[in-house]
């Protein structure tokens, strides 16, 4: 894994690995008044639709900042950490409630996790639509 800048569309192959291994994430998005809110949280990639992909309850803050963002979105980042290694994804988050996309980032979560979520019925996912991913190996 490079520690320049990657595109998000085409990583190389270390950058990809990395984000198919297990690991804890995290997701800043910008509160209301600006500044940074970071929860902790799984994170799916797909770096042929150049998103990823957070699962949440709807009444969550962070689906609340997202919102609060309007229309076209917050801009936000997710990120892991593994010793020296680290990898961040940059981009602008929707929430999304349609119940297809809730279960395709559901799928990729258990498929990236080993095991299905919970259920939720007033699950959402939060899709970033990338535009910068960055880490080092």
């Amino acid at each position: 894994m490079a520690a320049y800048p990657q595109d998000p569309g085409a990583p190389d192959a270390p950058y990809l690995d990395f984000w198919r291994e297990r690991h804890l994430c995290t997701l800043t998005t910008p509160r209301p008044d600006g500044s940074p809110h970071v929860v902790p949280v799984g994170v799916t990639y797909d770096p042929e639709g150049r998103l990823a992909r957070v699962i949440a309850d709807k009444a969550s803050t962070k689906v609340g900042n997202v919102l609060a963002a309007g229309a076209e979105g917050a801009l936000v980042a997710v990120c892991q950490v593994d010793g020296r290694r680290w990898a961040t994804l940059e981009g602008r988050a929707v929430v999304r409630a349609a119940p297809e996309r809730v279960a395709e980032a559901e799928r990729r979560y258990a498929e990236r996790y080993g095991r299905a979520p919970r259920p939720n019925p007033t699950r959402v996912v939060i899709e970033i639509g990338l535009t910068r991913a960055m880490g080092r190996g």
